[in-house]
């Protein structure tokens, strides 16, 4: 019981810690189509947050099964900056790329 009291406490303290002004973000637009081979996934916040995924299996049923990852996110940066971040995730690993990430 003291435990959920604590737990309860620190909630609300988070609650008023949040800055204010700001407004809440909420789900503008939202899609996912789950198939057995990959999906496919979309969502907008209304703070300007976006995020879109395309994955699909590699070589099914083999040992080399792997899946693979083609998406994007953007977000609004405190500097009012939109950023994107193009990425690809596979068996290569998560490959991000956007105009404000250095170059390797």
């Amino acid at each position: 019981m003291k435990s959920v009291l604590i737990f309860f406490c620190l909630c609300i303290a988070l609650g008023l810690s949040a800055p204010p002004g700001k407004e809440e973000v909420h789900i503008v637009e939202q899609s996912a189509d789950v198939q057995a081979n990959g999906y496919k996934l979309s969502l907008e916040t209304s703070d300007g947050t976006k995020r879109s995924e395309d994955a699909t299996v590699k070589n099914p049923g083999t040992d080399d099964e792997a899946l693979s990852v083609k998406g994007l996110y953007s977000y609004v940066g405190n500097d009012g900056v939109t950023y994107t971040v193009n990425f690809i995730a596979d068996e290569n690993g998560y490959q991000p790329q956007g105009a404000h990430l250095p170059h390797v």
